[in-house]
């Protein structure tokens, strides 16, 4: 008997709607017989622009659709076909295309829980560098700025063009901080939270 092929992320990127199609279009390095079944393909699975999904959901009509996914109603071989998926991880919406078993009915459920934990694991094994890195490119332009950049009088010299945000600190206010001196409770309250949608 078969085993299934483990979840498996086949670009560390986000898919531009050309790679997604090229993605769609690779052929794996594998006995032909697993490409017929689809075997080559099943549970693997990348990241894909909004646009990309929004795209595809017009394309045919799904095979299926419920909250935050759909199914491509063309398989791609055997029972294998595309599912699209609209997740909200770590507070942001982002868009996913995975190859599901359309066989068994929990394949695309699974494959949704794959990618969160993927996603969520990777999140959890960031250093503090790469977590504030992320706090920085998700604070909108209007909370984040350079030290001094409009007062430099304001900052002592040797802080000046480092990196900041506004924070709420209790008894001050809003008030600016360096972004490295950040405490770990800081960084854990501005990492997303928002997991399990």
């Amino acid at each position: 008997m078969a085993t299934t092929p483990p979840f498996t992320k086949v670009l560390d990127a986000v898919a531009t709607h050309a790679e997604m199609f090229a993605l769609f279009n690779r052929i794996p390095d594998c006995h032909p017989e697993e490409r017929m079944s689809g075997r080559a393909y099943v549970n693997q699975w990348f990241e894909i622009e909004r646009s990309s999904y929004e795209i595809m959901l017009e394309v045919l009509p799904p095979l299926f659709m419920r909250a935050g996914m759909f199914a491509m109603s063309e398989l791609k071989a055997g029972f294998v076909g595309s599912v699209f998926f609209d997740i909200r991880i770590d507070g942001r919406d982002r868009w996913f295309h995975g190859y599901c078993n359309l066989g068994d009915p929990a394949s695309p459920d699974a494959m949704r829980a794959a990618i969160i934990g993927h996603e969520q694991a990777n999140l959890r094994a960031l250093t503090r560098d790469e977590k504030l890195e992320l706090i920085w490119s998700r604070t909108h332009a209007d909370f984040r700025g350079l030290a001094g950049q409009f007062d430099p009088e304001a900052w002592p010299a040797e802080q000046r063009g480092q990196r900041t945000i506004l924070v709420y600190e209790p008894g001050s206010g809003t008030v600016l901080k360096l972004l490295n001196d950040l405490s770990d409770n800081e960084i854990a309250e501005r990492l997303p939270r928002d997991r399990t949608i």
